[in-house]
């Protein structure tokens, strides 16, 4: 078999039909990334190869630091083409790694190079590469334009003003640059910056936030200004205790002491955390927004390198604490007044993956005709390989409805990073052909083309009301 040829990761003649006919041509809809709407306003285009892979990709970052490769040629001020070299080396090394195919994909689809990259191409691939990426056509919205991107989300704090969001709602760019509401510094009342972050809040919603009402007043406020500019999704990172039940009393004891700055304990930022999540998502379903949750991440764990460089470079690892109690008692607070939104869990532990793909069932009941209400999210970051996706279409396929699945995101920093979606719908269709070829599934060509595009953009489409 070619290297990475056409028929990559497609096993059957029923897989090879389905992703070719049905979801190699559709729509990509990125529901949650971390893109910079600036450089898409300013419609940037990149000096080099390395800027474009290497700056801000803690992904990479990761792989290179285990290849022995010095930190200067990784965050450092090195020479872009060292860094290249550095890269070339540690991708020849990442046998096994998602990251050898995605770099792959992306010089195959934005740059039409099919050879493999090494220390012995680098030279011939960092000038192909260059030449193309110095041309107008290779700007960051033309490399959005030849993945066949429709919408994307990016990922915006309540107190942003949204301006590039706004000036690209003005422009006829071909697709949609949509904010998303993460209120995360709001409900880090044990972090450091919290009281600072609240005056910002407040001030920027002109609203007196010396109250747990105060905040929730100016949350709302800032909903409200975020879905006047497109928002159709919220996202919250949850990494320790989300919901312990409290009295609104007890909870407004807690934020006076965080605001006279002292210590909240992690049960305490538990009950605050909860309280602000409950009263979110009732806000979410009155204004028909989507609410994300990404769980189980640890962060920052070298101290030496987060005081060094700070938060996303690279230094985030799994938890494996055990929440199925919090999540459930969370997501019935909201549904016993049948003000539960839409709801995608994710989780970066694959031990959850059964978890939450039953926990979503027991929550779907509408009356409003939404399928999937809840989704099982795609796998997520330190799950985002062959195995890992393979591992959550079979959680989601035992125990609920894949053809009710929402699809891929790319969760990147990088604008080469769209061949992910492709990465992804070769493994669903190769997942779908092998269950038709093991007669598990009789091979209903309309259906199963329905069932495919409908997980590769149209569910989405559907589910967000894009």
């Amino acid at each position: 078999m070619k290297f990475m040829d056409q028929e990559f990761l497609l096993q059957s003649e029923t897989a090879r039909r389905l992703f070719h006919d049905a979801a190699e041509h559709e729509p990509i809809i990125d529901f949650h990334n971390h893109l910079n709407p600036q450089e898409i306003l300013e419609d940037r285009c990149f000096d080099n190869i390395a800027d474009v892979w290497l700056g801000g990709d803690h992904y990479k970052w990761r792989a290179m630091r285990t290849n022995g490769v010095s930190e200067n040629l990784i965050t450092g001020n090195g020479d872009p083409y060292d860094k290249f070299l550095a890269w070339a080396d540690t991708v020849q090394n990442c046998i096994g790694n998602p990251l050898y195919h995605w770099t792959h994909l992306e010089l195959q689809r934005y740059f039409g190079i099919e050879e493999p990259l090494s220390l012995r191409t680098a030279d011939k691939i960092w000038n192909a590469c260059n030449e193309k990426l110095q041309t107008r056509e290779f700007s960051v919205r033309n490399l959005l334009r030849m993945q066949h991107v429709s919408v994307l989300c990016t990922t915006d704090d309540p107190a942003d003003d949204l301006h590039f969001h706004k000036a690209l709602a003005r422009e006829e760019l071909g697709f949609s640059v949509l904010p998303s509401f993460r209120p995360e510094k709001a409900l880090g009342i044990e972090k450091e910056g919290f009281t600072e972050y609240l005056e910002k809040l407040g001030s920027v919603s002109d609203t007196d936030i010396s109250s747990v009402s105060g905040v929730l007043e100016a949350l709302r406020k800032r909903l409200v200004y975020f879905t006047e500019t497109g928002c159709r999704v919220t996202d919250h990172s949850l990494e320790s205790a989300f919901y312990i039940p409290a009295e609104a009393s007890e909870v407004e004891a807690i934020f006076q002491k965080a605001r006279r700055k002292e210590p909240v304990s992690e049960t305490d930022a538990g009950k605050y955390r909860g309280f602000l999540l409950r009263e979110l998502g009732r806000e979410y379903a009155r204004l028909g927004l989507v609410m994300q949750l990404h769980i189980g991440a640890l962060r920052n764990n070298s101290r030496r390198f987060f005081e060094k460089l700070g938060p996303d470079t690279g230094f985030d690892g799994e938890a494996d604490f055990a929440y199925a109690p919090q999540l459930s008692a969370l997501l019935s607070a909201m549904d016993e007044t049948e003000e539960l939104p839409r709801t995608i869990l994710y989780c970066l532990n694959s031990k959850d993956l059964d978890m939450l793909a039953v926990m979503a069932g027991c929550f779907q009941s509408n009356e409003q005709g939404i399928r999937g209400k809840i989704q099982l999210g795609s796998a997520w970051w330190f799950l985002d390989h062959k195995r890992g996706m393979e591992q959550q279409l079979q959680s989601l396929s035992d125990v609920g409805l894949i053809s009710t699945f929402i699809g891929m995101l790319t969760d990147s920093r990088s604008f080469l990073s769209f061949p992910r979606h492709e990465y992804f719908r070769r493994i669903l269709c190769n997942k779908i052909g092998s269950w038709i070829e093991n007669g598990e599934y009789p091979d209903d060509a309309a259906y199963l083309d329905k069932l495919v595009r409908g997980i590769c953009s149209k569910n989405a489409a559907a589910y967000f009301g894009f």
